[in-house]
């Protein structure tokens, strides 16, 4: 399974050090869905690129235009990275409805916002499901879209297929700003 991140990328440093696509940046976690940084660290990509790269430039909807300085973060160009998930590696699907029931979840809890609620509930199914690598879930910006929050434990599961900067002429990141209601800067 292909899976897509949008990260601040450190060219100079390896795939799993700071800055490297396949880093869980554990000490940075606390406010994120699924973080529990006391427990595991966890990476949040998307089956889908375009949902990757709106989840990252959602704090600028809103905004008169996409602007190039959105693509950098902490001095870093944000990159798209596609990172291969081995079939063998075992997730729990929250967009399954006999999920759900087994794990006594309802989707609006899935869903919601309030991070006291799914943190909670990310921790709970690391604990129950010692061999799943992490959880995937429906976007809150498209629930066509899938997205998964990867455990610090599925990372012998992953490699790296492509990283690449994001450019203001890249489709992927076009078709996100649209969606966001952002008009790409001329």
């Amino acid at each position: 399974m292909i899976l897509f991140r949008c990260f601040p990328w450190d060219v100079e440093t390896g795939e799993r050090t700071r800055g490297g696509p396949l880093w869980f940046p554990r000490i940075a976690q606390g406010e994120g869905r699924h973080d529990n940084p006391s427990v595991y660290g966890c990476l949040y990509v998307s089956e889908e690129p375009v949902s990757a790269v709106v989840e990252r430039l959602a704090p600028f909807r809103g905004w008169r235009s996409l602007e190039p300085w959105m693509v950098i973060s902490g001095g870093y160009p944000v990159a798209l990275a596609a990172l291969e998930l081995r079939n063998d590696a075992q997730l729990v699907d929250l967009d399954d409805p006999a999920v759900l029931i087994g794990e006594e979840l309802r989707p609006s809890q899935v869903a919601t916002n309030d991070r006291s609620l799914t943190q909670i509930q990310a921790g709970n199914l690391f604990e129950r499901h010692a061999s799943a690598v992490g959880l995937r879930w429906w976007s809150t910006f498209e629930s066509l879209w899938a997205n998964v929050t990867l455990f610090d434990r599925a990372d012998h599961f992953l490699a790296v297929s492509d990283v690449k900067p994001l450019e203001a002429g890249d489709d992927v990141l076009r078709e996100a700003a649209e969606f966001l209601g952002l008009p790409v800067a001329t």
